[in-house]
């Protein structure tokens, strides 16, 4: 097989939008302080129309609580890249498990008619506990929301796409495979597990459709969930001496719905910032 000839000098220079002209959904977009929201300002910034995936009950049962969608959609727009290019949200819950794959034709509808990149982002906060805690309660609901719901929208993704080579699918992960694990959150990390361990089977189901399929695990991200003497004490495991903010995991997912990764797929990559469990 002949090499493939030295890429064209122009063709090595960065495009400011080099997502121009593409769609993305975005699940668990529901609060400006959360990485969906992060996500998706830098998907819109670099061109993208976007549809935020929001589910404004859960977090309103959160410490945290919610904020309000359009707040979010216009914290969106305003980072949009191309004029061209539009923002639209929705509700959804994900429990249910006809949601996914209509969440999917709503996000198609809104944005055109197809569908480019897909960002499971969404999560089950709470609800969850040790292994002496653990009931089966806990663990259906986190399977329900945290594994089920996003193994149904790659289908529903990857079903959409079936005529239409090419796509980005990014899921997300939480460190419970490093040192130390997640023990006082058993029912997530089981599912959040089963997502890095799926990575790669979807990778090679997918790759006939030039589809890529990676995981991101963001480490300790400041979502305005913690202070005090803890969150001190979280920062000072850090080397530059803070958290990790929405954005710094967000600049890694929206790189990878980039052509430049498109060399990317099958792969769980941490973007920590360093940090010493």
């Amino acid at each position: 097989m002949p090499r493939l000839p030295h890429p064209a000098p122009e063709s090595l220079r960065r495009d400011p939008l080099p997502l121009r002209g593409r769609t993305a959904l975005v699940t668990g977009a529901s609060r400006r302080g959360g990485i969906g929201h992060a996500v998706a300002r830098r998907l819109a910034a670099y061109g993208a129309s976007v549809y935020l995936h929001h589910h404004v009950p859960h977090d309103a049962a959160q410490p945290w609580g919610a904020d309000r969608p359009e707040d979010v959609l216009a914290s969106v727009r305003e980072a949009l890249g191309d004029p061209q290019a539009r923002v639209e949200a929705g509700p959804g819950d994900l429990s249910d498990p006809a949601a996914p794959a209509e969440l999917i034709g709503t996000a198609v509808s809104a944005l055109g008619g197809r569908l480019d990149i897909l960002v499971a982002n969404h999560a089950l906060s709470g609800s969850d506990g040790t292994l002496d805690e653990v009931d089966a309660t806990m663990l259906d609901a986190h399977w329900a929301v945290d594994t089920r719901s996003v193994l149904l929208l790659v289908q529903a993704y990857a079903r959409r796409r079936a005529d239409t080579p090419g796509g980005r699918i990014v899921m997300m992960t939480s460190g419970q495979d490093i040192a130390g694990g997640m023990p006082g959150e058993i029912a997530y990390a089981l599912q959040k597990g089963a997502l890095a361990s799926v990575t790669r089977s979807l990778s090679t189901t997918l790759a006939e459709q030039a589809i890529t399929v990676n995981t991101v695990n963001p480490g300790p991200v400041d979502t305005d969930y913690l202070t005090g003497e803890v969150y001190e004490a979280v920062a000072a495991r850090f080397p530059a001496g803070r958290w990790g903010m929405p954005d710094d995991p967000a600049r890694l997912i929206a790189w990878l719905a980039t052509d430049e990764a498109g060399w990317v797929t099958g792969q769980v990559i941490d973007s920590e910032g360093g940090f010493r469990r």
